[in-house]
């Protein structure tokens, strides 16, 4: 489907929250959004603050390139419809966002905040790394005393500011009754940081202040690998209630009333404005037009739409005016009823466990059950000493703690996301690759996604050369997908368009005009006379000459054939479903072999479908890039969409192909199989390392310091595997 994207970067997700917007914009004032479908660099930018910023009573006009969106400052009686003619003027697409739908994010903070912990806790473990040598060449009495309290007075506050996301986790964890993989690491840094500070006090040899900033450091990187991965875009339910219409003009008395969406109550009459996004679902009363449903049915070729046809929400209207009598608004739309699906299709895959959370159900009790043991052990054999028991006890739970196992899975995730990322695919979800590996079916979108979703005409050079001549003059004066691509075609072909005259529109019917004192006529079948077939195609009727037909076909995307072709070999079943009409499916499913189809099907049919396969026990990786597939894209086991889709689908699925190619998609599922094999193989270097390392510490043999280094030891063997993915 070749709806425009608002967004690109999955990680770019600074959004004003609805509640900042109202109270930052004072009553004086009014705050607009708009989307920007079509901009793509710095001179867009440009364009629009520079247009935007002429327009009287625009106070200022920010435009954000990575969610392609722009906001306004204005005085109240500036109004969005007036921005979005003002763009259009200059060949910007412009569509009014309702702030109240904005999604507000921390992630891009939280992203920073991790970074600064790694900073300085990288640069405290280098400094007290310093003093230690000091203190290890010989250092004694007040020499080494005093080098022990300057690694406290540098050690102590670090550990308190760095350790603070695994210190605030765990407290949350204990009090809902929970052990989790935070606890232990808690309880290793402050023991570690409490037996160095009494060590200090007491004048003691062996202070592991070095141990404890190292320990936190190593975390902090493990933590912020697995930030990265899960670094994803804002929820595709979000997206969706982003797209819906925040105002609607009433017909009220005779009168035109401007009004918020979730004042309209069902049988009002709405006028819907060519080019214009449907706000309501409903009934058309008065008018014709033809109508975009790419948002319901994938589909860009638009359908006509007249009295007595049913329209519904998120359908833009493209050629004429109509009144609609509503039948639902607001949350009763099924804009939102889809919306309300990908909330609940999204919610449970969330629940997928991945194997690093199975493992830590296991670790974090056995690490307790550890220490704890060898506490009361060592209490036991040293007759009540508690600061050999606490030093052993220190000893073992850094040494198990579980830095190698934390990285295990972000370690594979982050080289096999550099890998695909090569490739042309960008990871979005820290679970995708292990999902991606279990994956025995494969269910495709059409257009837009095997497609490119741009028709061309395919019998030109069986029609006569006069008749291309006046399509090509017919084509070029009108805005329908169909007539473009034949003008395009045309005017690639070197055609020279015929001299037409007193050309315009018909609303939901073509367009017409004069050549050589006859009519002719450029549209749909029922208007010229032409029969109706069931391929796509636009008919030519010139004078009182039997209509000709130029028909149309979908090009192929980059890399399909090879894609199908790629996953049928490794075994795996491919179907295929569309909003497309049945000869459209059926034919291009022979052409590429897929056995399974369907067509005419509705985002909850795509649903329905991917439950059926998941019901029947398959593992459903779902390919497709329109809004009407977000549902589907949520609810599938793992989900791949083009770049080209619209931001909602791309925010619902795994993974985004960032090319136009599709075969990397084949070869995205052959690195999951490998990613998941390195990371058992990593928790498998893990356990092993637990299993020689921990019975040194339990029997004395390991200061918190000798336990802090062997845990290093692991992480970098942990990470060096990761990278041999690549």
């Amino acid at each position: 489907m070749d709806v425009p994207a608002a967004s690109a970067c999955p990680a770019c997700l600074a959004a004003p929250s609805a509640e900042r917007i109202a109270a930052a914009a004072a009553p004086k004032d009014a705050r607009l959004f708009l989307s920007l479908p079509t901009a793509h660099c710095a001179v867009c930018i440009s364009d629009v603050e520079r247009a935007l910023a002429a327009e009287p009573g625009v106070r200022t006009a920010r435009v954000n390139l990575t969610l392609k969106r722009v906001a306004v400052e204005a005085d109240p009686e500036v109004t969005a419809e007036r921005l979005v003619a003002v763009l259009d003027r200059i060949g910007y697409e412009a569509h009014e966002l309702d702030p109240g739908t904005l999604m507000v994010t921390e992630t891009d903070r939280r992203g920073r905040d991790l970074l600064m912990r790694i900073g300085v806790s990288g640069f405290a473990m280098m400094n007290v790394m310093l003093l230690s040598v000091a203190v290890w060449s010989g250092a004694e009495d007040a020499t080494r005393d005093l080098f022990h309290w300057i690694s406290a007075a540098i050690a102590l506050p670090t550990v308190v500011f760095a350790g603070q996301p695994f210190f605030s986790s765990a407290w949350t964890a204990l009090k809902a009754g929970r052990l989790g993989m935070d606890v232990p690491i808690s309880l290793a840094l402050i023991l570690a940081s409490a037996i160095s500070v009494y060590e200090t006090m007491h004048s003691g040899h062996h202070a592991y202040f070095d141990a404890a900033v190292m320990l936190s450091f190593f975390l902090l990187v493990g933590r912020y690998l697995d930030y990265r991965t899960r670094a994803a875009a804002r929820s595709a339910a979000e997206e969706l209630a982003a797209l819906e219409v925040p105002r609607a003009v009433v017909l009220r008395d005779g009168a035109e009333v401007t009004v918020p969406v979730a004042e309209i109550a069902v049988d009002d009459l709405v006028l819907v404005r060519p080019g214009a996004r449907m706000p309501v679902d409903g009934t058309v009363t008065h008018g014709s037009s033809e109508v975009d449903r790419s948002l319901l049915t994938g589909e860009s070729l638009p359908a006509w739409a007249g009295i007595g046809s049913v329209v519904l929400a998120g359908e833009v209207n493209l050629t004429g005016p109509l009144t609609v009598q509503v039948t639902a608004a607001g949350r009763d739309t099924s804009l939102h009823r889809m919306a309300d699906l990908v909330a609940m299709a999204e919610s449970a895959r969330n629940r997928y466990t991945s194997l690093a959370d199975r493992a830590a159900r296991l670790y974090s009790p056995g690490v307790h059950i550890l220490a704890f043991g060898s506490f009361l052990g060592w209490m036991q054999i040293t007759g009540g000493d508690v600061r050999v028991a606490l030093n052993i006890a220190a000893a073992v739970l850094i040494i198990t703690c579980p830095c190698a196992l934390g990285l295990a899975v972000p370690a594979v995730v982050t080289a096999a996301s550099g890998k695909l990322f090569r490739k042309g695919l960008l990871i979005k979800d820290s679970t995708a690759l292990e999902r991606l590996a279990e994956v025995d079916t494969v269910v495709f979108d059409k257009t837009g996604t095997l497609t490119m979703g741009a028709p061309e005409p395919v019998n030109l050079a069986d029609l006569p050369d006069a008749a291309v001549e006046v399509a090509a003059a017919l084509a070029g004066a009108s805005s329908h997908p169909l007539a473009r691509a034949l003008a395009d075609a045309a005017r690639a072909a070197g055609i020279r368009p015929a001299n037409v005259t007193d050309l315009h529109e018909v609303p939901g019917y073509g367009i017409e005009g004069q050549w050589r004192g006859q009519v002719v006529r450029l549209g749909r079948a029922i208007w010229v006379g032409a029969e109706a077939g069931s391929i796509t195609a636009t008919h030519l009727k010139i004078g009182t000459a039997a209509p000709l037909s130029v028909a149309f076909a979908d090009r192929l995307r980059p890399g399909a054939a090879e894609a199908v072709a790629a996953f049928q070999k490794q075994g795996k079943a491919v179907h295929l479903i569309s909003g497309d009409v049945a000869g459209a499916v059926g034919d291009l499913a022979g052409r590429l072999g897929i056995e399974h189809w369907q067509a005419e099907a509705l985002p909850a049919d795509k649903v329905a479908l991917i439950a059926e396969l998941a019901a029947q026990g398959r593992k459903v990786l779902m390919v497709g890039d329109g809004l009407n597939d977000t549902a589907a894209l949520a609810a599938a086991h793992a989900s791949i969409s083009p770049a080209s889709a619209l931001d909602a689908a791309r925010a619902a699925s795994d993974i985004v192909l960032l090319g136009t190619d599709l075969s990397p998609v084949a070869e995205a599922v052959r690195v999951a199989v490998k990613a998941r094999r390195r990371i058992k193989e990593n928790f498998a270097i893990s356990l092993l390392y637990n299993v020689v390392a921990v019975p040194i510490a339990i029997v004395g043999l390991a200061t918190p310091l000798a336990a802090a280094l062997a845990m290093s030891l692991s992480s970098i063997t942990v990470s060096l595997n990761a990278l041999r993915l690549k």
